[in-house]
């Protein structure tokens, strides 16, 4: 059992719980997630650790309510308890050694960028970070990330907050000044996909998080399947983490949209829903 120390809602829909682990504080490191089950007959939930502190023995970690299950972890308050949250899983983040780095976040993957961008900022890399939303409404983390970064670009699809428009905008005009050598990016597919095509044109080495594939989060399901460099990877045991340039994402698009009908239908009908 692992009791709820803290609780802080991000926004409408993300929610922020920090976690009595001990165990898995002691351990994780940036890149890696666990897997959490509110009871026995809950779901299997991947969620990336999204800080952690040794000395006290916690973790954070934050979701979005997007399904039965998030929905149901979303009640919880402070003192109650998660009954499995397993790890650490997955593989660290390899970083090398950079000496100024990109860190992009899309929507609720700032909360996976964040420790990234922590750690590097940690490792006295400069780090710019580029955090992008649909509108001022759901923007989460700023003040956080403010503090592990040297610069926070805020993007907003509407123009409601920060400069309207995509990561890829900033993007772009921070590569133009010739001096990265490093880009991480964490969010929807379609995100990391098109960062990923634009640090090629840079040829800038770039690391993306394939956590949200995930369902099993051991390697048994298959579900986390992807192909990388022509070769089959599982997120889960394999990554998240793998290099952009390398990483199928049109396939990795269209198997996302397999069991679309079905998880809808499930969800309407008020049962079990992946996340």
């Amino acid at each position: 059992m692992f009791k709820i120390l803290e609780k802080r809602e991000l926004n409408s829909a993300v929610t922020a719980l920090v976690l009595d682990a001990p165990l898995i504080a002691a351990k994780v490191k940036a890149g890696q997630f666990v897997i959490v089950k509110i009871d026995e007959a809950g779901e299997r939930i991947p969620l990336t650790v999204a800080d952690f502190d040794s000395e006290q023995g916690t973790i954070t970690i934050i979701f979005q309510a997007v399904g039965y299950s998030t929905k149901r972890m979303q009640l919880l308050s402070v003192g109650d308890y998660i009954a499995d949250v397993a790890g650490p899983l997955g593989m660290p983040t390899e970083f090398g050694s950079p000496k100024r780095a990109i860190v992009i976040g899309g929507g609720v993957g700032c909360a996976i960028a964040f420790p990234q961008a922590k750690t590097l900022h940690k490792m006295g890399v400069s780090v710019d970070i580029i955090a992008g939303f649909r509108n001022k409404d759901i923007v989460i983390l700023e003040d956080e990330m403010r503090e592990v970064c040297d610069n926070l670009y805020i993007t907003t699809d509407d123009g409601s907050y920060g400069e309207k428009g995509l990561v890829t905008d900033v993007l772009k005009r921070l590569l133009s000044k010739g001096d990265c050598d490093l880009v991480i990016a964490i969010g929807p597919v379609p995100m990391m996909k098109f960062v990923s095509l634009t640090t090629k044109e840079f040829g800038v080495k770039t690391i993306v998080s394939l956590n949200p594939i995930m369902i099993d989060g051991t390697g048994m399901c298959g579900g986390c399947r992807v192909r990388v460099g022509g070769e089959v990877k599982f997120a889960c045991v394999d990554g998240p983490d793998f290099d952009g340039h390398l990483v199928d994402f049109d396939g990795l698009m269209r198997r996302n949209t397999f069991y679309r009908e079905e998880e809808n239908h499930i969800c309407r009908m008020g049962g079990a829903h992946l996340g």
